[in-house]
């Protein structure tokens, strides 16, 4: 493996072996700007944990030391660490400044506090770091963080004959002028580090405050039913919520249980191979009969919209520390749910399921909104998908060129 291709994952065991070239660094003939190359080189051998995935533990750290220093007049955040070798400098704040890029002769692979790699092959030369009134120059390399603007190791230090008090986090640096400039470390406010599921649970027993977060994508636009042609005629199909218990229908979830029967657990019910291997000949058999256009419409709270039978009721109580509880519409996880909730869609769409995929669709999708209207029986339009030109249904792709196995069920596999 060449010396620019080896990973940054090795620490020095102590302070004063930081910032020496390595013994068998490669000897590199020729000009000054030949040797620092050779030097820059040999540095690709020392720690790069340049991501700030870690930045409140690295800065309480003894051998860090956050700072605020001006780069072409802007402030920026450095974080000053004794125990790296490169110079770094966030790729958003060089894109932002528009700052001269240069590539270099090397290649770096820089590893972060999870195990990835990044390779880093562009700097910034010369960058004047700027504390009252004095100019410390380096050059920076660019490397994809966030937390800090700049990152400064062991080179830097060097290179201005730092004194670095770890147990007060202090910095004396020399001037040009041979004058002493003394930096103390900052207090940032960081983002928390990354901690273990097992961790957060012990925090929270201990009374600590925990905060649910999601990202949203903001550039995904928000399906709107009135751009829907048909559906939007059927909006009361799509209510936000269940207004209450649903009409008594034809087809109620009963609990049959032999005398003296215990509650069980066991796994949601799962169609048998056999059912699958029917279900996907029929859905082959309706394809070959030249369906195009597809539709999928998921009801909001499926099962909440089928009542228990009133004699079952009881066999649904269940307790918790503030009292005791019975469901009145057919929860979520029993075993017999599935094959209810597929009778009573049986049931329902029954005087139309020669008629599909005969018609246009858009006949049939007028009669399904009209059915689930007049059974009152909701969907939620977030979830529905109208006017396919292929479909994925029970871990599969319906189309107009057939079914095929849905590729992100096997992408693991295929991976």
């Amino acid at each position: 493996m060449d010396e620019k291709d080896r990973p940054q994952n090795l620490r020095p065991s102590n302070m004063s072996t930081r910032g020496r070239p390595p013994r068998n660094a490669r000897n590199v003939s020729g000009s000054q700007g030949a040797a620092r190359d050779s030097t820059l080189r040999s540095e690709a051998r020392a720690p790069a944990r340049a991501y700030a995935i870690r930045a409140r533990k690295e800065a309480s750290s003894p051998y860090v030391i956050t700072g605020t220093l001006s780069l072409y007049h802007p402030n920026v955040t450095a974080l000053i660490d004794s125990r790296l070798t490169h110079l770094y400098v966030c790729e958003n704040l060089v894109s932002s400044m528009k700052l001269p890029i240069e590539i270099t002769k090397f290649m770096i692979k820089a590893s972060n506090p999870l195990g990835k790699y990044v390779l880093v092959d562009k700097v910034c030369k010369n960058c004047p770091l700027m504390t009252r009134g004095n100019c410390f120059s380096a050059d920076l390399m660019l490397l994809p963080f966030d937390e800090f603007d700049v990152i400064l190791g062991m080179v830097w230090l060097t290179l201005h004959d730092a004194v670095v008090n770890c147990r007060r986090k202090t910095i004396e640096l020399k001037c040009q002028n041979n004058e002493i400039l003394w930096i103390e470390s900052d207090e940032l406010n960081l983002l928390p580090i990354v901690i273990s599921f097992m961790s957060a649970q012990r925090y929270m027993r201990k009374g600590c405050d925990a905060y649910l977060a999601y990202v949203l994508d903001t550039k995904v636009s928000k399906k709107k039913i009135e751009s829907v042609p048909i559906v939007c005629e059927y909006t009361d199909v799509f209510p936000e919520e269940l207004s209450g218990l649903p009409l008594v229908r034809e087809v109620k979830f009963a609990i049959e249980v032999v005398l003296g029967t215990s509650r069980i657990s066991i796994a949601p019910y799962r169609m048998a191979s056999t059912e699958l291997k029917d279900l996907k000949i029929q859905l082959q058999e309706l394809t070959n009969r030249g369906a195009t256009v597809f539709s999928k419409i998921d009801l909001r709270f499926g099962y909440y919209q089928l009542r228990v039978k009133d004699s079952d009721v009881p066999k649904t109580a269940f307790r918790t520390r503030y009292k005791h509880y019975e469901f009145l519409v057919m929860p979520f996880g029993l075993t017999n749910a599935p094959a209810i909730f597929m009778d009573l869609m049986n049931r329902i769409f029954r005087p139309y399921s020669d008629r599909f995929f005969v018609s246009e669709h858009v006949e049939h999708l007028r009669i399904v909104l009209q059915t689930l209207k007049d059974k009152q029986l909701y969907a939620k339009f977030s979830k529905c998908e109208f006017w396919l030109q292929e479909v994925g249904f029970l871990g599969h792709i319906v189309s107009t060129d057939g079914i095929r196995v849905d590729p992100r069920k096997i992408s693991t596999v295929v991976n």
